[in-house]
């Protein structure tokens, strides 16, 4: 539950309607990766309901929405043009989610509508013959980092920066894709950045604790271990962690407020000459250790005995309850994995009845 010190945690803005908006993303995600009909649930599930073959990775899902809804927070807050840069592979759904519940997605695919039937054309599409694929591709309105070609989200978000003063690109970095060697190279590109004529990046390290199929580097290593080496990279480290999402949305909502105003502070006093003879590098990173399949409570949400919260088979490449055609006794995996969820429904319905011109985008 969202108690009044949440409520009233940022003047001005409601953090209850971004948990809500977070949650409908989360609900938007699930039925992309799973759902041929029945959109929105009004019937029990049914094999005809669930796509034959998935694809999407669910466990960095919850985390990518998460980041985007706060970004969005930062941006009508304080007006800022931001663009999002989603690297870990197969977060197509959502960036794609987010995409359509603001509007964008509509925007430029007008087929897509914001209405059931559109929802109903959003979630066949995904990974389907004919469709979209479940990374954020080229298609996918303001992608300019497609994802699962690992390692280069962090170069592609410098390489937006650099001569676009007023930009703030915030990079989501997932900790499988951190392990590749060109991820380890760009972290040294904040040695280029001029805070004069470039603008600045936001890395935001995902660290979930897995990859494809195994544990991560990153998320494994003690947490002083950890600052020491994005330290040693120029960076001021900022942890946000947790499984509570009221708690969560709290130190993510002040620690990115913490960080715009230090970039403000080293953009202002560069641009008027009064900054230090090197260019101050130190704009933040924020170390996010979300766990996998986060909206899944933990040690509750099983499919076939298996838990799927905070595991590998919430993080790995594959979807969680993979046989449910084949094998319908899965099938109550699916819904039980929406039903945390499935606030997300009337929050899509709230948010669709809201004026369009609240919504906002990071991409």
């Amino acid at each position: 539950m969202i108690d009044d010190a949440f409520r009233a945690h940022t003047t001005g803005d409601d953090l209850a309607t971004l948990d809500r908006w977070w949650r409908a993303a989360n609900y938007l995600s699930v039925g992309q990766i799973y759902l041929l009909a029945n959109p929105i649930l009004t019937v029990p599930l049914t094999t005809d309901h669930v796509k034959p073959r998935l694809l999407g990775h669910w466990g960095t899902t919850p985390g990518l929405n998460f980041v985007y809804a706060h970004l969005n927070r930062l941006i009508r807050a304080r007006d800022l043009n931001m663009l999002y840069v989603a690297g870990p592979g197969h977060g197509g759904p959502a960036v794609v989610a987010n995409a359509w519940l603001e509007g964008t997605y509509t925007e430029t695919y007008p087929d897509v509508t914001l209405d059931v039937s559109g929802m109903q054309r959003l979630f066949h599409q995904f990974s389907f013959p004919g469709g979209i694929p479940s990374h954020a591709a080229p298609v996918t309105p303001g992608s300019i980092n497609e994802g699962g070609e690992l390692g280069y989200s962090l170069a592609h978000a410098y390489g937006a920066a650099f001569d676009n003063p007023d930009l703030i690109v915030a990079c989501v970095i997932g900790d499988g894709e951190a392990e590749t060697g060109a991820l380890a190279a760009s972290w040294h590109s904040n040695k280029f950045l001029d805070p004069v004529h470039d603008g600045a990046v936001l890395p935001i390290l995902h660290l979930n604790g897995y990859k494809i199929a195994n544990h991560t580097v990153l998320a494994r290593i003690p947490d002083d271990e950890l600052t020491k080496l994005l330290e040693g990279y120029v960076h001021t480290v900022y942890r946000v962690e947790g499984d509570d999402p009221a708690t969560m949305h709290r130190q993510m909502a002040t620690t990115l407020d913490t960080i715009c105003d230090h970039i403000a502070d080293i953009q202002t006093a560069a641009r008027n000459g009064t900054g230090s003879e090197r260019p101050p590098r130190r704009t933040g990173t924020v170390a996010a250790q979300l766990p996998p399949g986060r909206t899944v409570r933990p040690r509750r949400t099983t499919c076939n005995g298996h838990c799927r919260a905070g595991t590998s088979r919430a993080a790995a490449n594959e979807c969680q309850s993979p046989r449910q055609r084949r094998h319908p006794p899965h099938r109550p995996g699916t819904a039980r994995l929406a039903r945390p969820c499935s606030r997300g429904a009337r929050a899509w319905r709230d948010a669709h009845r809201t004026d369009p011109r609240s919504r906002t985008t990071a991409a």
